[in-house]
Formats: C-alpha cells, sequence, structure tokens
C-alpha cells in the first residue's frame, strides 16, 4: 500500500500542468505577463522539483485539505508570483 501511494504522488507531481489564463493579468502588474510564460514554466517546474522530496510530497499530500502535493503547490505559488493567472 506504502509503494503505490508514493508512485501515485511521484506520477502526481511528474503530471501536474497548471492551467493559466495567458489573456489575463494579475492585479499587482499593469502589463501582462505572457510574453514570458514558456521560460516561467520552465523555471517555476525546476524550483518546484529541487525544493521537494518524495517524503515532504507525501506528508503535504496527506495533510492538505486540497489534496495538493507540496511540488504542486510551490509550482502553482512560483507562476503567481510571477505575475500569471493559474486557475487550478
Amino acid at each position: 500500500m506504502k509503494k503505490l501511494i508514493i508512485l501515485m504522488l511521484l506520477l502526481q507531481a511528474c503530471t501536474y500542468k497548471p492551467v493559466i489564463d495567458t489573456a489575463g493579468r494579475s492585479g499587482t502588474f499593469n502589463e501582462t505577463k505572457a510574453d514570458q510564460i514558456t521560460n516561467d514554466i520552465q523555471h517555476c517546474k525546476q524550483v518546484a522539483k529541487e525544493n521537494t522530496s518524495v517524503v515532504r510530497n507525501i506528508s503535504s499530500w496527506m495533510l492538505s485539505p486540497t489534496m495538493e502535493s507540496r511540488y504542486q503547490v510551490l509550482y502553482k505559488k512560483c507562476l503567481i508570483n510571477r505575475g500569471h493567472s493559474v486557475l487550478n
């Protein structure tokens, strides 16, 4: 059972694709940030990967009311802080 949960979390972290509204813009920026989306996705994916371990992913996933892994939380927060509107 433990192995199954670990496998599910690893697959979930690898397959997370944020849905980003590229036409909108964050309220803190006067101009659109969509022109940097490709660079920001690659950067945020790498930041999330470097700052996540399997153990932290599992503990975060079990304690999170939204069932998000630590990887997803970091990835989404990074994109939001770069001015993108993340919908999921």
